[in-house]
């Protein structure tokens, strides 16, 4: 799995909304700010107007959790009816190792002069790697952190720790923000 924080923005107009909820100076924001990220029920929807861009190569089966997560995130992903005729496979297109046997007889289907992509796709395994560019804002990471900070599943462990690199990772107010070991 791979996560690179592309860009981020809206911090400074958050904090600007959050200036005219309290009629204050907009410079005395960020501490306010500080004090409200951890608070939910409306207390903290500045995270709502911070947005990040982010890079995610992920297996087929993390998305499909992901998707669970659908508003304040929008997502383009590789498209894989496109993408499949384009390269053999190899074992870094899968998040585990799979027999090694497997890549071939995918890559067999593909070359097929009648390719059917959709036993192609319906061949393709939950560990096949899938890339998507998401925007998102603080408040759905909020969330997401929340949800799944100490789930079974290392790739949410994983998603949770790159978000500490987030340039405003202090306003998602996640106390403590400690991940639990693997399980």
């Amino acid at each position: 799995m791979k996560i690179i924080i592309l860009e981020e923005h809206g911090f400074e107009s958050a904090m600007r909304g959050l200036a005219r909820s309290f009629n204050q100076d907009v410079a005395k924001m960020p501490a306010v700010a500080l004090n409200l990220g951890p608070k939910d029920l409306g207390h903290n929807k500045f995270l709502e107007s911070i947005v990040v861009w982010i890079d995610i190569d992920a297996p087929r089966f993390w998305w499909s959790e992901f998707d669970t997560y659908r508003v304040g995130v929008t997502k383009q992903s590789d498209s894989t009816m496109h993408t499949l005729k384009r390269r053999l496979l190899t074992m870094d297109d899968f998040e585990m190792p799979i027999d090694a046997d497997y890549p071939e007889l995918l890559n067999l289907k593909i070359l097929s002069v009648n390719i059917d992509i959709e036993n192609v796709k319906n061949a393709l395994p939950d560990g096949f790697i899938q890339g998507r560019t998401v925007c998102m804002n603080y408040k759905a990471i909020r969330n997401m952190i929340l949800q799944r900070r100490n789930h079974k599943l290392p790739q949410w462990r994983k998603f949770c720790e790159a978000m500490k690199n987030l340039k405003y990772a202090e306003y998602l107010g996640i106390e403590g923000w400690q991940l639990a070991e693997a399980r």
